[in-house]
């Protein structure tokens, strides 16, 4: 049975990295969260001072090992053999993570790392560009929209599940410039690849948008 690639794209809160999680899964393929690796990095910015200075994050690139491993728990995120998968789901973290992935050190450097684990097939990877520029060539892509409230609501359980307390107006505030900076950035800014699937899950169940993406690549995989 051959490996393909999947693509999910998408704005914050849509769904991906559930999504992505639950395909990889049912299909026995490896599940890479890009967002996670671009979030180590800013994490390791912040704590060093430097998230807003390009120059001081491009001499500290190669000092970084970043490793995702599955666990019983979901995946989880290891900085330099720290696991930091809590840490980088903090509010600073998403406030600086946009401007920080905008940066051409940091997206030629995890580009280049993600490319090197999907080339073989047999993953799913989400994230903004993955579609568009990490594999352009994926067997299947799919881009995820939802509504600004949905995806609010949805980001706002998340961080409640880590007692982490949220203004949903604020939530809602930083979505959207989010998605304003994350399409305008002038490197890999997000998009709808010309031939991905859209897919609205603003009423859709986590099944039920994993279940309609395992299925489109039922089709490819068994053609």
């Amino acid at each position: 049975m051959k490996k393909i690639i999947i693509a999910i794209d998408g704005p914050a809160g849509s769904g991906k990295s559930s999504s992505a999680k639950i395909v990889a899964e049912r299909l026995g393929y490896i599940y890479i969260d890009t967002g996670a690796m671009y979030r180590a990095i800013t994490l390791e910015a912040l704590r060093r001072g430097i998230a807003d200075n390009e120059d001081e994050i491009s001499k500290i690139l190669d000092e970084l090992k970043i490793e995702l491993h599955p666990s019983p728990n979901g995946q989880r995120t290891i900085l330099n053999g720290e696991d930091v998968s809590d840490a980088i789901r903090l509010p600073e973290v998403t406030r600086w993570v946009s401007p920080v992935s905008a940066m051409k050190c940091v997206r030629e450097k995890l580009v280049a790392e993600q490319r090197q684990i999907g080339q073989n097939g047999g993953v799913v990877m989400d994230g903004r560009d993955i579609g568009t520029v990490v594999f352009p060539n994926a067997e299947l892509k799919i881009y995820l929209v939802a509504s600004i409230e949905a995806r609010s609501e949805r980001r706002a359980k998340e961080l409640r599940e880590k007692n982490i307390e949220v203004d949903l107006e604020e939530l809602k505030k930083q979505i959207v410039d989010r998605d304003i900076y994350d399409s305008t950035r002038p490197i890999s800014p997000l998009r709808k690849a010309d031939d991905a699937i859209e897919i609205d899950t603003s009423n859709m169940t986590l099944q039920e948008q994993s279940e309609l993406i395992i299925e489109l690549a039922k089709k490819i995989i068994n053609s």
